[in-house]
């Protein structure tokens, strides 16, 4: 669906329609747990993460310079993008949909995409995922790796527990694919992008092998208690 249809899904216009919307956006989506919290960090001095920013927070970002506002959960049809895309449109925010999933191997378009976003984005930016945690994790490598030229061993960090990514469970798919890299790409000399774009990136193998480690893991460490 496209934005445009999300703003006409919810009335945002009369007072009853704008309490509702917000009523939607407080319980489906969880967002009285980001009333004071935002989980925001900055991954540099032009660019920030955080969890989804409520209306008011938006403001306060702008008061601080933000430019630019990107959205990596998708969600056209959801209240809390029918108030982000109102929020940006009354407060001269630009607003970028970038989305990415948590629980998967990102496809090589998605890579590329990311690097062409971070190449062609004004700044300073804000992005965020619902969490601020897994899919904000993996664009911040992305971004320190394709704009700043951080090494992906360097990069990883930003999949950490400081930002509440737990690699430990499905949202782990993401580190592994960097770990395969390092374990694969890196020893031969290949670039992480020229990797990306060999035969060895086999999007659907990856994530195989991923879940295969993740079982093995939880059966000999969690079941059987072994060493």
């Amino acid at each position: 669906m496209p934005p445009e249809q999300a703003l006409a899904d919810f009335d945002l216009v009369t007072p009853g329609g704008r309490f509702r919307t917000y009523l939607d956006y407080l319980w489906k989506d969880h967002a009285y747990l980001r009333l004071r919290f935002s989980n925001a960090h900055w991954v540099s001095d032009e660019l920030v993460r955080t969890n989804q920013p409520w209306p008011f927070q938006l403001a306060e970002w702008k008061q601080r310079g933000i430019k630019t506002i990107v959205n990596l959960r998708g969600g056209f049809d959801a209240s809390f993008h029918a108030l982000e895309k109102d929020a940006c449109d009354r407060l001269g925010l630009k607003m970028v949909d970038f989305t990415i999933t948590s629980r998967e191997v990102p496809s090589r378009a998605r890579v590329h995409g990311a690097k062409a976003l971070f190449e062609s984005l004004e700044y300073p930016a804000l992005m965020h995922c619902k969490s601020g945690a897994d899919r904000a994790g993996i664009m911040s490598v992305f971004y320190l790796h394709f704009r700043k030229g951080v090494p992906i061993r360097e990069a990883l960090e930003q999949l950490s527990l400081k930002y509440l990514h737990v690699k430990h469970g499905k949202t782990g798919v993401l580190d592994y694919t960097f770990e395969r890299y390092l374990a694969e790409g890196e020893p031969q000399g290949q670039t992480f992008l020229e990797w990306v774009d060999s035969p060895a990136y086999d999007e659907a193998k990856i994530k195989a092998d991923f879940r295969s480690n993740m079982w093995g893991r939880l059966l000999t460490e969690g079941l059987l208690k072994r060493e």
